[in-house]
């Protein structure tokens, strides 16, 4: 019997995917679910075939750095991958997959949620009644803004910023705008009842709220900065379901804080687990811990998703999700 590859998994994963991983490979499990430092990922890159990290694992190219390497797969728990230093893994030829697809309807769904919850002041309201602040009806009391029939923005039409647009568009009755870094079809556009335009300027200025579904790192690090949020609406709403490095979060916070923009609904940021005191005093931004894929259905099939690659890489095939 041919030896099993060890593998390292590197946050704890669902109870199903985890006994596949066993059965299948040599597993060792982080059993405390703390995220990893680097010296210990830069051992675990010299004691492991396969090492599987998640967006809380920061493997920068000093990591890869000497000799020794181990590992010939990274089998990323997610989309993104803008933790992982790509150029450098290539260089010592470790592969890099990922699992699209499969958390795409929740990852908008969580986009959805924070775009009701900011407009009409969920947040406030349950902290208010959970209080014991509540002191009943009254017509002008915590006044939000509607959401059907308005504008929505979307910066990145990949499958999450569609599946955005679908929900937006035929539920709520919204007109839809979007840039996209490469052209879209105008049947595929309209198949979301979206327009696409040149800039992210003209989404900017245009929208009632902005969505960001676009990768994170390198060109689109901070690609909402203060020059942009100034291009929006007074009124309007910035959604972040993409990456905390998306925008500047200091901006963000002086827009917050001075009204450039009416409120923000956040499920990622720039430093987590960090979050800024200063954002997390503002009543009129919505913050999620990072939920957008958090459903029992979607993590199963994301780490399925890993095993299938995994699996594939091993067998001498082409894995199906391979980035690099």
């Amino acid at each position: 019997m041919a030896q099993k590859q060890r593998i390292l998994v590197t946050r704890r994963w669902p109870d199903a995917v985890e006994r596949v991983l066993a059965e299948r490979f040599e597993a060792s499990f982080n059993l405390l679910d703390v995220a990893m430092d680097e010296a210990a990922l830069a051992e675990a890159l010299r004691s492991f075939d396969a090492v599987l990290p998640t967006v809380s694992d920061r493997l920068p190219a000093s990591l890869f750095d000497g000799s020794g390497i181990r590992t010939k797969i990274l089998g990323n728990f997610g989309v993104g991958y803008n933790h992982i230093d790509i150029a450098a893994a290539k260089a010592h030829g470790v592969a890099v997959t990922n699992t699209p697809g499969v958390l795409t309807d929740c990852t908008a769904d969580i986009a959805m949620s924070l775009l009701l919850s900011v407009a009409r002041r969920a947040g406030e309201g349950e902290r208010e009644v959970r209080a014991g602040a509540w002191s009943g009806w009254r017509p002008t009391h915590m006044i939000g803004t509607k959401v059907t029939g308005k504008t929505l923005g979307i910066i990145g039409f990949g499958r999450i910023g569609k599946a955005m647009a679908k929900r937006c568009h035929f539920g709520f009755d919204m007109d839809v705008v979007f840039y996209n870094r490469s052209k879209i079809g105008l049947s595929e556009a309209a198949r979301y009842g979206a327009r696409q335009v040149d800039t992210v300027e003209e989404v900017l200025a245009t929208a009632d709220f902005v969505s960001l579904h676009c990768p994170g790192g390198g060109e689109n690090r901070h690609l909402i900065n203060a020059q942009r949020l100034a291009v929006m609406k007074p009124e309007a709403y910035l959604i972040n379901t993409a990456r905390g490095d998306v925008i500047d979060e200091k901006a963000l916070i002086d827009a917050l804080e001075t009204c450039v923009i009416r409120g923000a609904g956040l499920d990622v940021f720039e430093a987590e687990p960090h979050v800024p005191e200063r954002l997390r005093v503002l009543e009129n931004v919505v913050l999620l811990p990072h939920l957008g894929s958090a459903t029992e259905e979607t993590r199963t099939a994301m780490g399925m998703k890993v095993v299938e690659n995994l699996t594939a890489f091993f067998d001498g095939k082409v894995p199906p999700d391979r980035v690099a």
